[in-house]
């Protein structure tokens, strides 16, 4: 994307690792539900490629690591040849119009959709009661037989986005999903082994994930997702300072990419930005609700490396182009983030040389 407008922060050039980056505007994960059978779409490769600039970088919809790990219907999956081979001429759309394209893996643990009836392998930490939202049994944890196959499972899907043609993977760390439920002291309360009690334990799982996709992919191929200032299931670590500049600090030591922090509304803006920048050596891309100005003032008082834009991303496919010329902004249709249908909500958002022809 051409562009003069080098006094908006967010359209300057930005390198990541190895990745040469035009401008800060990050179209990030966002779960639309069209992925029929847990397969990507022909749909999808427009989606995309209305999305994508020359130097954008874009990261896919959340994609299950395993069969075990379907949070809800019509989410794509990474861990079959079938999916892996559905995902090329999407990735291909965004690379033919010079975008950085990276895979989302997640694994929602106790958080998914009862009716697709795969609760005997997701439960995790505490022998937490039966809450209405799962199926029975009552949760139980999950061995550290159970914890390395999880592990694997990370580790093989990551090595089907490469070879899918994805230029990285970012790993879902964040939104109360496996790896986050580890991570919270509130939660994983009831655990006496190595992955319950200290901080340390408590990454212990997050670092095993991270470790081996770095060792399959390398390093500077692997994001991770985080949201360590949320509450979880209505409960807040009791530490999270400490906790993010550790795991963030592993983190550097393990080389990852970047991080993509989460910051919940109730929270100043930019408050966890400010101590994982000390503690993360790599790129920090922010996320959570921020409009064009909130954005600047990120970058320009190196808050963030980058800015992510969920909602004005999905609404406005041409959204940093809105931005260089200051154009109107479309509204988003909440009723249509999750429909089924392959253009209505989807790929049906006009850009800007369509509003005015």
């Amino acid at each position: 994307m051409a562009t003069n407008s080098t006094a908006i922060p967010l359209l300057t050039p930005y390198k990541m690792g190895r990745f040469n980056l035009s401008h800060r505007v990050v179209m990030p994960p966002m779960t639309r539900n069209r992925s029929y059978n847990n397969t990507p779409q022909p749909h999808a490769i427009e989606y995309y490629a209305q999305r994508a600039t020359n130097g954008g970088f874009l990261i896919s919809e959340s994609a299950s690591a395993s069969d075990i790990s379907k949070g809800s219907p019509n989410m794509p999956g990474i861990w079959t040849e079938d999916q892996k081979e559905a995902w090329k001429p999407i990735v291909d759309s965004v690379h033919s119009k010079g975008g950085i394209f990276f895979c989302q893996i997640w694994h929602p643990g106790r958080i998914f959709d009862s009716r697709l009836n795969n609760w005997w392998f997701l439960w995790t930490n505490a022998a937490a009661p039966h809450d209405g939202a799962c199926m029975e049994p009552t949760l139980r944890q999950l061995s550290t037989n159970e914890l390395a196959h999880i592990v694997d499972d990370f580790r093989i899907a990551a090595r089907n986005a490469i070879e899918a043609g994805f230029d990285g993977v970012e790993i879902n760390s964040a939104n109360s999903y496996i790896i986050e439920q580890f991570l919270n002291d509130q939660v994983n309360d009831r655990r006496s082994d190595e992955y319950g009690g200290s901080i340390a334990n408590r990454c212990r799982f997050a670092l095993e994930v991270i470790g081996a996709i770095v060792n399959e992919i390398g390093g500077d191929r692997v994001g991770i997702k985080l949201s360590v200032l949320s509450e979880l299931y209505g409960k807040k670590d009791s530490n999270l300072e400490a906790l993010s500049t550790y795991l963030a600090s592993q983190l550097t030591k393990l080389g990852v990419l970047y991080l993509h922090v989460f910051e919940p509304k109730d929270e100043p803006r930019n408050n966890c930005l400010q101590f994982i920048r000390r503690s993360f050596k790599g790129t920090l891309i922010a996320s959570g609700g921020y409009n064009k100005n909130e954005g600047d003032m990120a970058i320009s008082e190196n808050c963030a490396d980058l800015v992510s834009f969920g909602r004005l991303f999905l609404a406005n496919p041409d959204l940093p182009k809105r931005f260089e010329v200051n154009g109107p902004l479309n509204k988003h249709d909440r009723s249509t983030f999750y429909k089924n249908d392959p253009i209505v909500g989807y790929t049906d958002y006009p850009s800007l040389q369509l509003e005015f022809t």
